[in-house]
């Protein structure tokens, strides 16, 4: 990118006005996370038609998904982060660098993940919650997931840095593309070339690739600092500022995907498939929610990076209180609404089956109760991780999933049995929001001009 076009940015970024310019990154972000999550929800929908224990094998495999995922947001977030202050800063050497050992780092990790998963594939997929009914489906499906993890990982740092760099819209073009396509092949290789499970991942696998290969072709086009092989090195300065930047997206989802096993044994413990299945079903919903939260979050980090690098304090304090007004009242809408209606959202996916809609609409309104608690608990780990503060950032994040969580799901399921379960994390979000306000507001009282 020239000069100038760099200069541009950089005061766009540190004069517009901080909810113009969130608003503005955020918009194509919210768009892709929408059909990102419609598209996890139509991939459960149409593996739904297949039979419960199809439907519970997806939610059993979500929780390795979720992992790839964690590595892809800890080269991408971990780089992106810096990347942003670097622009901030006006340091673009230094950004390119990170941005080629990021890309590259994240696509070894993928193939390091995919080999030894494949290897020990039916004994994975047990540990992660499956009963011997789930586990041919669970199996099929995660085959063609792990073929392709070097791509997703890649696909993911790809957009968190475009993204990080104030390229938001050209980001999501590759991740939107990707997720719509899958969308019109999953019936296509499900019903119409009867390949049933693996259908599904066909689809997603094939689908994962196209979208890679046009956030390539972003790159080395629009982006800022397009990541290239010379500049990658190994260097343990490096890495320590991804691991910095990047260990408290990683430990959100990874231990989401921890969480989700422990949820996946305890609720098949006591109510077997239909249980698993149930809480999947609830778990995809959860997210189409709480996509529009993050992806507006998304929309505030660059803001938050270029400005905490220019030292610009109050406009990063600006901005941070802006997204968690609207992400609170969005999700307050959201949870009344889906409380209402939580039967017949169930009944989508599973409407034959109604200990899977009882399950899912009880565990739903539980979930609704406390929903707009998390937008807080998003906003706070968002800016404590842009920033760099990796220990508090790391802490608000394994807090709702992990910290809460673990325990809560014990407790309460020892004592309430499914529905304590089901419980579990409305009562881990209240505790999460009580940690994470006064930490962030800790940090903001030190920040100064």
């Amino acid at each position: 990118m020239a000069k100038q076009e760099t200069r541009s940015k950089f005061e766009r970024m540190t004069t517009e006005p901080v909810e113009k310019l969130v608003t503005s990154l955020a918009v194509p972000t919210i768009i892709g996370m929408l059909i990102t999550a419609f598209y996890n929800m139509a991939d459960t929908f149409f593996v739904g038609q297949i039979g419960t224990s199809a439907t519970a094998a997806v939610g059993v495999a979500f929780s390795l998904q979720a992992l790839i995922q964690a590595l892809g947001f800890l080269f991408g977030q971990g780089s992106g982060n810096f990347i942003s202050r670097m622009l901030g800063a006006q340091n673009e050497e230094d950004a390119g660098t990170m941005a080629s050992v990021g890309f590259f780092s994240g696509i070894l990790s993928g193939v390091l993940i995919a080999v030894i998963s494949l290897i020990f594939i039916k004994p994975i997929c047990m540990i992660l919650g499956s009963t011997e009914t789930i586990l041919p489906y669970a199996v099929e499906y995660l085959t063609y997931i792990l073929l392709c993890a070097p791509i997703t990982i890649g696909s993911f740092v790809l957009n968190n840095q475009m993204r990080f760099q104030g390229n938001a819209a050209y980001a999501v073009i590759g991740l939107a593309t990707g997720s719509i396509l899958n969308i019109a092949l999953d019936p296509l290789f499900i019903f119409v070339f009867r390949l049933g499970v693996s259908g599904a991942a066909i689809a997603t696998a094939l689908s994962q690739l196209i979208s890679f290969c046009i956030l390539i072709y972003m790159n080395k086009t629009k982006a800022a600092v397009p990541v290239s092989i010379k500049h990658f090195r190994l260097d343990g300065r490096i890495y320590k500022e991804i691991v910095r930047g990047g260990i408290p997206s990683f430990a959100r989802q990874s231990l989401a995907s921890v969480s989700t096993i422990m949820l996946n044994t305890m609720a098949g413990k006591y109510g077997a498939d239909a249980a698993i299945a149930g809480m999947s079903v609830v778990t995809r919903i959860s997210m189409f929610a709480s996509s529009v939260v993050i992806g507006f979050g998304q929309g505030f980090q660059p803001v938050c990076g270029f400005n905490y690098g220019a030292k610009l304090y109050e406009r990063v304090k600006k901005a941070f209180w802006f997204c968690v007004k609207f992400a609170t009242v969005f999700l307050a809408i959201a949870g009344i609404i889906m409380f209402i209606f939580a039967p017949e959202i169930i009944a989508i996916f599973r409407k034959d089956d109604p200990e899977v809609i009882r399950i899912g609409a009880f565990a739903l309104r539980c979930q609704c109760v406390t929903l707009f608690l998390t937008a807080t608990v998003v906003m706070s780990n968002m800016m404590l991780q842009t920033i760099g503060m990796a220990v508090p950032a790391t802490i608000v994040a394994m807090s709702r999933q992990f910290i809460f969580f673990i325990p809560l799901l014990f407790i309460l399921g020892a004592i309430f049995r499914l529905t304590g379960i089901m419980m579990t994390q409305a009562v881990a979000d209240v505790c999460a929001f009580a940690l994470s306000l006064p930490i962030v507001i800790n940090v903001m009282k030190k920040m100064h001009e």
